[in-house]
Order: structure tokens, then C-alpha cells, then sequence
């Protein structure tokens, strides 16, 4: 019988089979949906928005949510003697709590009491040295703020406003 000759499949004499032939196809084929993935990717990441889109932002910033302002009663406090002073110095305050909105307000107005105790409490150790300048106030205000939000939790206080601070 004759022999067939051989086909490059079958590895014919003087030529190699190709080897790794499917492992290349994989390969391109890999990296090709690899490069399309990262270019739709780079396309959704980095297109510009539509004007419609731009203009619903621009809006969404716009729009002011109504501020509540919760008014507290007028404190006159006795706070703390300072050195050589024969006096005890008084401290007349009328605050003003600024809340997001009226639930909020509605939430917070039922513990007012709890709130005048817990600033009372605290402006009686003070001294009038702790109140000069702008820094002094600015303390005071930060603190106060904390302490009302903590009297308030979980309701929260946006903001402690002074009407009028006067030290005596």
C-alpha cells in the first residue's frame, strides 16, 4: 500500500506542528475584549454631560431649604468671680437656635427646658475672661452648640445664634 503523504496537521516531514496555535487565539482575542471594555469604560467615565443633566444640577443647588429659628428665653447668669473682683459678674444672653427645617423645630422646641438647664449649667463656671474677644465668643458658641445637640439627640441643631451677650 502507499503511503499518504502528510499534511501540515499531521506534521509532515520537515515542518513542526504549531504549537500553541489555540493558546495565541485566546490571547488576541482576550486582549481585544480587554481594549474595548477599557475604551467603553474610558468613553462612560469621561463623556461631558447633557445640558438637560447640567441644568437639573444647577437647580438641585439652588433650591433653599426653608431654615427654622427656634427664639429662647432671655438667661441673666451669675458666672464666676474672676481674680480681685468683689463683685460676682452677670451675663445677660438672649440665644437663638437655627434648625434644617420645621419638623425638626417641632422636635426641638418640647426640650427647651432641658436645653436652658444645660447652658445655664455650663455659663455659671464661667469667667469673664473666658469671654473676651472673638475667640471667646466663638468658644462659647461652639460649645453651646454642642451641648444643645447633645441635649437634643436625635434631632440636630444647626447653628447657635447670640441676639444679644452681655457681661457685667
Amino acid at each position: 500500500m502507499a503511503k499518504k503523504p502528510k499534511t501540515k496537521e499531521e506534521g509532515a516531514p520537515g515542518e513542526e506542528a504549531p504549537k500553541g496555535g489555540k493558546k495565541k487565539l485566546i490571547m488576541i482575542v482576550g486582549g481585544v475584549i480587554l481594549l474595548a471594555a477599557a475604551g467603553g469604560g474610558g468613553w462612560f467615565f469621561l463623556k461631558k454631560p447633557s445640558p438637560e443633566q447640567i441644568a437639573a444640577a444647577e437647580a438641585a443647588k439652588n433650591v433653599k431649604k426653608p431654615v427654622s429659628f427656634i427664639e429662647m428665653k432671655d438667661m441673666m447668669i451669675g458666672i464666676t468671680a474672676g481674680p480681685q473682683q468683689d463683685r460676682q459678674p452677670i451675663i445677660k444672653i438672649k440665644v437663638v437656635l437655627e434648625a434644617a427645617d420645621a419638623k425638626v423645630s417641632d422636635e426641638i422646641k418640647p426640650l427647651l427646658p432641658r436645653v436652658e438647664d444645660a447652658f445655664q449649667v455650663f455659663m455659671r463656671e464661667l469667667r469673664p475672661s473666658d469671654l473676651e474677644g472673638s475667640a471667646g465668643m466663638y468658644r462659647l458658641k461652639e460649645e453651646l452648640l454642642r451641648r444643645v445637640n447633645m441635649t437634643v439627640f436625635p434631632a440636630k441643631v444647626d447653628a447657635v445664634l447670640f441676639k444679644e451677650l452681655l457681661v457685667q
